[in-house]
């Protein structure tokens, strides 16, 4: 692997890392990887595993994510079946698996955040920290929703996904793309980065190469249009410790014109079949 640059954790310690390109997968690699991530993760900013709505920022957060749940409830829908089974890895805390329970769906969640079970326990939904429990399970849809980019040894990871999934089951992948314009502009301050939390970015060619090693193929992609203004004003802020709206809206408008024609959206998510 060569060196592709260096950026810094910009929630908690300020630490420098290095992403390093795995030229045969088309893929970046974040160095070096910590043994303890889960101290990274210990900070009230960080607000996937959140349901505040004090700031600005938290506000729309909240919006988006209702906004996103929506569309993500559409899509799975368009994969139903008699038995409607669904596993969301990554479940935050739980408002995704309660809309689709809402439809309809037969549902079931894995969180390792303790802080993220026990928010989701207060509004009804269970989930599990890990793998254990969900051995004997079959899932004819299995989500993550930003979630792959977390998760250490990715390939082992794919095959526990894969001994999960139902053989004609669906497995939805939405990540960051690195190819991207905003990631481009704004480089080592790209939000989407987010080392050492993310430990891989990806593009539309490793995703396709990584899930081939397991017999998987991409069926469809879809753009995840709203991720471009987010992450540009979350980089805005790492550049000046303040948000530039109108830059930010500005860069994400122009990132998302050009994923138009080259396919190459702030974020995207994959729709994966077994072979």
């Amino acid at each position: 692997m060569k060196s592709y640059l260096k950026t810094k954790d910009f929630l908690i310690t300020g630490e420098e890392f290095r992403l390093e390109l795995d030229s045969d997968l088309d893929m970046l690699v974040t160095q070096p990887q910590p043994e303890n991530l889960a101290a990274y993760y210990q900070s009230e900013d960080y607000i996937s595993h959140s349901d505040a709505s004090k700031t600005t920022m938290d506000k729309i957060y909240q919006r988006v994510k209702k906004y996103s749940i929506k569309k993500k409830i559409q899509l799975i829908n368009s994969f139903t079946n008699t038995n409607k089974t669904l596993l969301d890895v990554g479940a935050g805390t739980g408002d995704f698996l309660i809309g689709a329970k809402n439809q309809g769906w037969k549902v079931c969640g894995m969180e390792p955040s303790t802080t993220a079970i026990e928010k989701a326990l207060e509004k009804g939904v269970t989930l599990y920290p890990d793998f254990t429990e969900l051995q004997n399970k079959k899932f004819d849809v299995i989500t993550l929703w930003h979630v792959l980019e977390h998760l250490p040894d990715v390939e082992r990871q794919i095959k526990n996904l894969k001994n999960l999934l139902n053989d004609n089951g669906t497995l939805i992948v939405a990540v960051p793309n690195y190819k991207s314009f905003d990631a481009k502009w704004y480089k080592e301050n790209w939000a989407a980065y987010d080392v050492p939390r993310h430990l891989w970015h990806f593009s539309r060619t490793s995703i396709s190469k990584i899930f081939g090693r397991h017999n998987m193929e991409v069926v469809k992609t879809k753009p995840m249009w709203f991720d471009s203004f987010y992450v540009s004003l979350l980089s805005e802020e790492h550049i000046n410790k303040r948000k530039n709206v109108f830059r930010a809206f500005a860069v994400g408008l122009w990132s998302n014109y050009r994923a138009l024609f080259n396919k190459e959206c702030s974020s995207v998510i994959y729709v994966l079949k077994n072979v």
